[in-house]
C-alpha cells in the first residue's frame, strides 16, 4: 500500500485539543473516533484513515454484491486517483481472504451473543437453485438460514445465520444436515418455535411475472429462465415424494410455508390460467412502457409510470416483480392520454378495449397487491412482519373474490378463487395463525364469525404451551425451553416492599392479601374487554406482561414467526447476474460471504 502523505493529513480531522508538548487530540471527521498523537508522528491519523477508505470499499463490495476484484479495475482506480491519490487500495486477494471474512467473523460473533440471551426465536429456510450450464452439467444452489428472534428488551430482530454453496444438487437429507450443522454451531438448535420453509423439493423461487409483460427486457432473460425453470424436471419428479418426507419429518411439526411465497404462488397460478389475450395486450402495453421511459425526457414522466419507476432508474428487481409491474401498469394507464401526447407512435398506443382490459386485471389483482406490500418484509425496510397479518389478508382475499366481477378476465378470477382456497384457506383454521391474530392488539377478535370457537382455540394453545413450558412446540422434542426460566410458575411477581413479612412497627397495619394468580380464561376475558389498538404488538405486550402473564408468554413465541421471505431471498433475487454463471458470468469466490454480511450490514454498520 502506497504511504499517505504526512502533509495536510490532519484536514481529515477536527482538532480539539493541543498541548505544550505538541501532543494534540481530534475527531475524525468522517466516523468521529478520537485520535491522540503529536503533530511530528501522524502514524496513528495515518492508520486511521487508511482503516477507513478500506472499509469504505469493503461496505461498497457488500452492498452492491461486488466481487473483489472491482478494486483492480482500471475505472475505479482511476475514480481513487482523483478522490485520494495519496491512497493505493488494497490488494483483491487480502479483501476476499482477510478483510470481508474478519467482518464475518465480527457479524457472527454478535449474533451469538445475541443469541444466547433471546427471549424467543423462529428460523426461516430459504432455499436458491441453479443450473451451471449444459457444458458443466452440474447443479447448484445457497442454502440459507435466517434467524428472527426476541431479544431481552423486547425488541424483534433477524439474522442471517449462515449462506452455505450447494453444489452437486439439492437433497433433502444433505441440506437438512447443512441446517441442522447451523444451528448447532449458532447455540440454537432445538429452540426454534416455528421454522419457515417451503415443501421440498424446493422451486427456485420463480419470478412471478404479467405475462408477456416484459418492462425493460432482454429476450435472452425470458429464455434462460423458461429452460432453468424446466430444465430437468422430469428427472426432479422421480424422487420428489421421498425427498418430501425426508424434509417433512427432519423439520418436523414445526415446519410451516412462507406466507408470503404462498401468495405469490396464488398469483401465479391465477396468471397461468389468464387468456392468452391477456399476454398479447400486456406485451404490447410493456412495449409502449419502453418506448415512452426511452423516447421521453424523464423529468416529464416523474409522477407518472408508477411513482417515477422506469428508465434508466429502473431496477431488475422490478422487472421480475409482478406487484411493482402492476403498480408501473396501473401508472400506465392512469397518465394513457398524457403518454398519447408526447408519444408520436400510434401503433403503440392502446385501444379503449385494451385499457378495459388492463383496467379489470388491476382492479382483479389489487388487493393481492395490497396483501404483498403488508407482508412482505422488503417493502417494509426490511422490518419484521410476524403471522398475525396473514389470517386477515386471507379473509380478505377471500372476500374480494367472491364480490369480484370480471367479465373479460374469468378464467384469472376462477384461477385466483381456486389457488387461494388450496394455498392458503387452511390458514383459517390453523390454530398458530388463530393465535397469533387473536394476540395481535389491533385485531382481537374483530376479524372471526364465531368468537366462542376461535376464543376456545387460543385457550386451548395457551394451556398447552404455558403447561408444557415450550417443548412440544420446539424444533426438537427432547429440548427444554430457553423461556422456561421467564414461565408464570418459576418468576412470580415480586413484592412491592418489606411489609409483606412481619414487622413490630406497623403491626397496626393490616396484612394485604396475596395476590390470586389469574387463570387462562381471566386473562383472556380481561384482554378481550379491552378495546383494540393500532399499538404495535411487540410494544402492547411488553407493556402488558404483568397483566397478561400466561398470553405473553405465547405471544413472545407467536411473533418471531414471520410473514414475509427474509432478507437473504431478496438478495438471491437481487444477485441473480452472480448466482447463473452460465450465462458466461465469473462467480465471485466471495459470494456467500458478501451475501451474508450484506444481510447481516446492520449488525456491523449501523
Amino acid at each position: 500500500m502506497a504511504s499517505i502523505s504526512k502533509v495536510s493529513i490532519l484536514d481529515y480531522f477536527n482538532i480539539v485539543f493541543e498541548g505544550e508538548n505538541g501532543k494534540i487530540e481530534s475527531n475524525c471527521k468522517a466516523c468521529g473516533t478520537r485520535i491522540q498523537a503529536k503533530r511530528s508522528v501522524t502514524s496513528n491519523f495515518v492508520t486511521h484513515l487508511k482503516v477507513l477508505i478500506s472499509e469504505a470499499i469493503a461496505k461498497m463490495l457488500v452492498q452492491d454484491l461486488q466481487p473483489a476484484s472491482l478494486v483492480d479495475l482500471r475505472g475505479f482506480r482511476e475514480l481513487l486517483q482523483l478522490l485520494e491519490p495519496r491512497y493505493t487500495p488494497e490488494p483483491p486477494r487480502y479483501l476476499h481472504t482477510q478483510l470481508l471474512p474478519a467482518y464475518a467473523y465480527q457479524a457472527q460473533l454478535a449474533t451469538r451473543q445475541a443469541l444466547a440471551s433471546a427471549l424467543s426465536l423462529s428460523l426461516s429456510v430459504s432455499l436458491w437453485r441453479g443450473f451451471l450450464g449444459t457444458a458443466a452439467g452440474v447443479n447448484t444452489g445457497y442454502l440459507g438460514v435466517t434467524c428472527h428472534f426476541l431479544s431481552s428488551d423486547w425488541q424483534m430482530r433477524s439474522a442471517l445465520l449462515a449462506c452455505l454453496p450447494l453444489v452437486g444438487g439439492l437433497s433433502a437429507n444433505r441440506v437438512l444436515a447443512e441446517f441442522e450443522e447451523v444451528c448447532v454451531a449458532h447455540g440454537v438448535s432445538g429452540r426454534a418455535f416455528r421454522v419457515v420453509a417451503d415443501p421440498f423439493p424446493a422451486e427456485t423461487h420463480p419470478s412471478c411475472r404479467l405475462p408477456g409483460f416484459c418492462i425493460h427486457g432482454n429476450p435472452g432473460d425470458d429464455a434462460d429462465e423458461e429452460e432453468e425453470e424446466s430444465g430437468d424436471e422430469g428427472g426432479e419428479r422421480e424422487g420428489a415424494v421421498e425427498q418430501e418426507d425426508w424434509w417433512e419429518g427432519g423439520l418436523g411439526s414445526g415446519r410451516i410455508d412462507c406466507f408470503c411465497c404462498s401468495l405469490g404462488q396464488c398469483v401465479r397460478d391465477g396468471l397461468l390460467s389468464s387468456s392468452p389475450l391477456l399476454s398479447s395486450t400486456l406485451a404490447k402495453a410493456s412495449s409502449f412502457y419502453n418506448y415512452v421511459t426511452s423516447a421521453v425526457p424523464h423529468d416529464k414522466l416523474v409522477g407518472l409510470l408508477g411513482g417515477g419507476l422506469g428508465g434508466a432508474g429502473s431496477s431488475r428487481d422490478g422487472e421480475r416483480d409482478w406487484a411493482v409491474q402492476l403498480k408501473v401498469l396501473r401508472g400506465l394507464l392512469d397518465s394513457a392520454e398524457f403518454l398519447e401526447d408526447v408519444s408520436d407512435r400510434a401503433d403503440l398506443v392502446l385501444s379503449g378495449q385494451e385499457v378495459a382490459l388492463l383496467r379489470e386485471l388491476t382492479d382483479t389483482l389489487e388487493p393481492f397487491t395490497e396483501a404483498w406490500d403488508m407482508v412482505h418484509t422488503h417493502r417494509q425496510g426490511d422490518r419484521h412482519v410476524s403471522i398475525s397479518l396473514a389470517l386477515p389478508c386471507v379473509l380478505g382475499l377471500r372476500k374480494h373474490l367472491s364480490e369480484c366481477v370480471s367479465p373479460q378476465l374469468p378464467c384469472l378470477l376462477l384461477g385466483l378463487s381456486q389457488a387461494v382456497e388450496r394455498r392458503l384457506a387452511p390458514i383459517l383454521e390453523d390454530p398458530l395463525y388463530v393465535t397469533a391474530t387473536t394476540l395481535d392488539p389491533q385485531f382481537k377478535l374483530t376479524w372471526s364469525s364465531d368468537p366462542d370457537w376461535h376464543r376456545q382455540v387460543l385457550l386451548d394453545e395457551v394451556t398447552k404451551h404455558t403447561q408444557t413450558q415450550g417443548p412440544s412446540m420446539e424444533l426438537t422434542p427432547q429440548a427444554q425451553s430457553p423461556d422456561a426460566a421467564l414461565s408464570p410458575a418459576s418468576s412470580p411477581l415480586p413484592s412491592s416492599t418489606s411489609l409483606s413479612r412481619p414487622c413490630k412497627l406497623f403491626s397496626f397495619i393490616k396484612q394485604r392479601p396475596t395476590a390470586q394468580a389469574k387463570s387462562v380464561e381471566q386473562e383472556l376475558a380481561g384482554y378481550l374487554r379491552e378495546e383494540p389498538t393500532e399499538e404495535e404488538p411487540l410494544h402492547y405486550w411488553r407493556r402488558k406482561t404483568i397483566d397478561f402473564p400466561q398470553l405473553s408468554q405465547v405471544a413472545k413465541r407467536a411473533f418471531t414467526v414471520p410473514a414475509g421471505t427474509s432478507t437473504v431471498e431478496t438478495i438471491f433475487t437481487s444477485a441473480r447476474h452472480w448466482l447463473q454463471p452460465g450465462r458466461g458470468r465469473a462467480l465471485p469466490k466471495n459470494l456467500e460471504t458478501l451475501i451474508y454480511l450484506k444481510t447481516n450490514y446492520r449488525l456491523l454498520w449501523t
